[in-house]
Formats: C-alpha cells, sequence, structure tokens
C-alpha cells in the first residue's frame, strides 16, 4: 500500500487529510512539526510527503533540503496558507514536486497525488532498468587477456585519448566502448553509436554530420547529426573499417579542428567530442589497398586495444556460461538452470568462430531444449562441439 506522511502543525488540517487520503486507500501517517517528520522519514520509506511550509522549529523547506541527503527520497507536495510564488520557486528548484494552497482543493490536491506518485514509479523503473542495462555491458572475465583489456580501460577512460578497439566480430568491442564511457570524465554526457557497416555509403555523410533542408532531394527538414548530439558527451564510430572514403576525409576534418559542417550548408559548427572507433578489419592492410586513410588511423589510434577471441580466453567461459543462464532465465521469467561440470568442459573444446554472441545464442538454444540440467549430451546434440 502506498504510504503518506502528513507534517503539518494544524491538527485538523491533518485529520482532514487523513480522512480523505485514507478513503482513497492510501496508508498515512502523521508528523506535527519539521523535527518528527524528519525522524520519521529516516526511520521509515514513504512514497511521498505532504509537509506544511509555516511550522515551529524547522519549517517544511528545511524538511526538504534535509530529506535530499536520505536514502530513499520520497517526493514532496508542500502546502501553505502564505504561499507566495517565491516560496513556491524556491520549493521547486530544491526538489519538491508542487505547491498547493491551504485550504487544498480536493480534486487537484489528488491529481497532484497521483502524478507525483506516478513520476516516483518511473524514477523507479528507470533505476531498475539502468542496472539491468549496467549488469549486461559488463565485462565478464578473469583470464589474462581480458585483465589486460580492463586494465587498459582504467587507465585510458579519465583521459581525452581517442581509442581504436579491435577484434573479431562477436568479441564484445561495443562493451569495452561503453566501458570507457562510463568511467570517463563525460559518463553524464551521451554516448552516441554509430554502426558504419549498417548505413548506406551515400548517407553516412549525413547521418554523421546532420544536413540542412532542401541538401538533397529527400531532405525535408533539417536533420541534427551524431557528432552534434554527442557534443560534450563520446562518439563510437563501430565497424569504422566499412567508412567511404569521403565520409572519413570529413571525419579526420571534425578531430583536426573540432568543427563540422552539416551537408548542404556551409556554417561551421563546433563540437566537442570523445572519439572511439571499432572494427573487426585489420586497418594496415586497408591502407595499403588505399580503402583506409593512413592520416585517420593514427589520429585513431591514439590507444589502441585488442579484444581477445572467445578461443584465447576459454576459462572465462564456465563465468560466461553462468551470467548468461541468469540473463536469459531472467528473460523468461523461469528459474535459473544447472548445468553440469561436463557440459561446461564440452562447450570449452566448441570453435567459438561467432565468439561470445555465439556462445549466447548456444545457452539460449540450451536453456530452451535441455530437459531440466544441461548435460554434455544436451552440449554435444545442441551446439557445434567436437
Amino acid at each position: 500500500m502506498t504510504k503518506i506522511l502528513i507534517i503539518d502543525d494544524e491538527k485538523s488540517i491533518r485529520h482532514t487529510l487523513r480522512e480523505i487520503l485514507e478513503y482513497e486507500k492510501y496508508h498515512i501517517d502523521e508528523a506535527e512539526n519539521g523535527k518528527i517528520g524528519l525522524e520519521k522519514l529516516k526511520e521509515e520509506d514513504f512514497d511521498l510527503v505532504l509537509c506544511d511550509v509555516k511550522m515551529p522549529e524547522m519549517d517544511g523547506i528545511e524538511v526538504l533540503e534535509n530529506a535530499r541527503n536520505l536514502d530513499h527520497i520520497p517526493q514532496f507536495i508542500m502546502i501553505s496558507a502564505h504561499a507566495t510564488i517565491d516560496t513556491a520557486v524556491d520549493a521547486t528548484k530544491k526538489g519538491a514536486f508542487d505547491f498547493i494552497q491551504k485550504p487544498p482543493d480536493l480534486n487537484r490536491l489528488l491529481l497532484t497525488i497521483k502524478n507525483a506518485l506516478d513520476k516516483s514509479n518511473l524514477i523507479q523503473e528507470t533505476k531498475v532498468l539502468k542496472k539491468k542495462v549496467a549488469k549486461s555491458l559488463e565485462i565478464v572475465g578473469e583470464s589474462k587477456p581480458i585483465q589486460e583489456v580492463k586494465e587498459t580501460i582504467e587507465k585510458v577512460a579519465s583521459t581525452e585519448a581517442r581509442v581504436l578497439i579491435t577484434g573479431e566480430n562477436g568479441t564484445g568491442k561495443e562493451l569495452v566502448a561503453n566501458a570507457i564511457h562510463k568511467l570517463s570524465n563525460r559518463s553524464k554526457k551521451p554516448l552516441i553509436e554509430v554502426n558504419c557497416a549498417a548505413i548506406p555509403s551515400e548517407l553516412i555523410e549525413s547521418e554523421l554530420f546532420g544536413h540542412e533542408k532542401g541538401s538533397f532531394t529527400s531532405a525535408v527538414k533539417q536533420r541534427i547529426g551524431k557528432f552534434e548530439q554527442a557534443d560534450n558527451g563520446t562518439i563510437f564510430l563501430d565497424e569504422i573499417g566499412d567508412m567511404s572514403l569521403s565520409a572519413q576525409a570529413k571525419v579526420l576534418r571534425a578531430l583536426q579542428e573540432n568543427k563540422i559542417t552539416r551537408v548542404g550548408g556551409e556554417k561551421e559548427i563546433k563540437v566537442n567530442v570523445r572519439v572511439l572507433a571499432a572494427t573487426n578489419k585489420n586497418l594496415k592492410e586497408e591502407i595499403n589497398q588505399k580503402r583506409f586513410r593512413e592520416d585517420l588511423y593514427h589520429r585513431l589510434s591514439v590507444i589502441l586495444i585488442k579484444v581477445p577471441s572467445l578461443k584465447d580466453r576459454s576459462e572465462d567461459i564456465p563465468l560466461l556460461v553462468d551470467k548468461f543462464i541468469d540473463d536469459i532465465s531472467n528473460e523468461y521469467g523461469t528459474s535459473k538452470k544447472a548445468i553440469e561440470d561436463k557440459a561446461i568442459d564440452q562447450l570449452k573444446k566448441g570453435n567459438w568462430t561467432g565468439n561470445i554472441r555465439e556462445l549466447r545464442n548456444v545457452v539460449e538454444r540450451l536453456i530452451i531444449m535441455s530437459d531440466g540440467t544441461i548435460t554434455a549430451e544436451d552440449v554435444k546434440k545442441y551446439a557445434d562441439t567436437p
């Protein structure tokens, strides 16, 4: 049941609000002043607080400010008979959801409470989703090759150095990029990902730098490109080895001058972007074949991180399998399946040309197809292992 705390020095107001809100099926507690209210907030988690502004000893604004330091921060709705615009603005700046005058209009009060609780639920759901995303982007493994990658990430993340991430398909290059951004000074700003291989060559410049209305046939309105979207944050150019030479030239200019120009435009736009890039190609070979610019390669590869293939870190397979079983079981809403040690040993024998992505697909297949515990026979039957 939703718990609401009413903090007000007027007994009649507290009782009136309690009566109304208990009728609406809310669980209600009361406090006759700010100090008692703050103590109750420290002792118990409430979903919402209705707090008077003018009270002896500790006023409502002080309660609001102190509540910001609690582990669980409820939504605050301030109420006052002496409301002014300045007080309302001040309360809102300090985190109050809304400000209501006494005596409160019943319909407005109930609607405001509903909206505040909806916001609280959205905040909680967002926190849960962020935790899930963070978990899905975690780099799992304790092998020497993956430890070296993690150590490099920790060293370079806090710098502004550009990083070129190499490795086979499915090794987790995007996880490395995410880890660098998360540990960087730009972590509160966006990480914008561009899959250069998935965008047609004739559209890549528009995707990266944007375009002006009318600059080409389908340009019916102005478009903001990925570099502008990533301003003060990080841009991750995945599969950069597939980028056209003309787009490479523009990227090089953006890196040299920290300026871009939209397609069809003349105005130079300043951008402050950290660039991370990744490829599964041998860029030095691409340079020899005149398919990749050598000057761009040197601009991008201040730091080189080579992500090992799964074959080179097979001792991480037990940890990866355990994580995938856990993740997939949660996705399916089923209990976590056990897996035999012999089944793990069998998985270690695989070639894993698709690397971690292939391993996850196999684990999902085993969860679906096996009965109860995943056995070595299941692995032989449903996975491509010797």
